[in-house]
């Protein structure tokens, strides 16, 4: 019994860092104003709880950058189309890139954040390569197709959070034409119809 108590709060604690870290990252100016400082003050910890439980400001915005991502990844990999793995891959391809560019609109400031920590390159971060991995497998399934491991490179980089603040943050592109254009391009890389016109042909 004297054990369950110190876990309880442990567990408390970090879902408590982890929602005050997600509305201050949603609601910033820029990503860089947000501090360990600040998020302990808004989740009411200590700064010492934070850096026990995360590591450093890196370790805490992969942590809640993978719980929130955590609905998208079970739908890639149990789920039903067009993200899910019984699906084609020349739907699911473009499925997929809107995906991952949707999650990134949605958390810009905390996508923006992730990509921008630390000195290594983002290439080698655990999300990209499952991105890049997963893309990559998927491509190769499309006959015809050449070298699928760039390929996967070149459509992911069209999600990167740093275009996308640019064009939906200084360059005011609407949500939904940002994501016909991606789709557009994906179509192209591909030679098929964009993802877009073929849901709205078949309404």
């Amino acid at each position: 019994m004297t054990e369950r108590k110190p876990r309880k709060d442990a567990a408390r604690n970090r879902a408590a860092v982890l929602a005050a870290a997600d509305r201050l990252f949603a609601h910033c100016e820029s990503p860089e104003d947000v501090t360990m400082a600040d998020i302990a003050a808004a989740a009411g910890v200590g700064k010492g709880t934070l850096f026990r439980a995360f590591g450093d400001r890196t370790g805490l915005i992969r942590a809640l950058y993978e719980t929130r991502l955590e609905p998208v990844r079970n739908a890639v990999e149990e789920g039903p189309p067009p993200l899910g793995p019984a699906t084609p891959p020349l739907q699911r391809v473009p499925a997929l890139l809107d995906a991952v560019l949707c999650f990134k609109l949605d958390n810009r400031h905390l996508a923006l954040a992730l990509e921008g920590t630390g000195s290594d390159s983002p290439y080698q971060a655990e999300h990209y390569e499952r991105w890049h991995t997963l893309l990559h497998v998927v491509l190769e399934q499309i006959p015809d197709l050449a070298d699928s491991d760039f390929t996967a490179h070149a459509l992911l980089a069209a999600t990167r959070a740093d275009l996308v603040e640019h064009l939906v943050g200084q360059k005011d592109v609407p949500r939904e034409e940002l994501r016909a254009q991606l789709a557009s391009f994906t179509a192209k890389v591909l030679g098929s119809r964009p993802l877009q016109g073929r849901l709205a042909a078949e309404d």
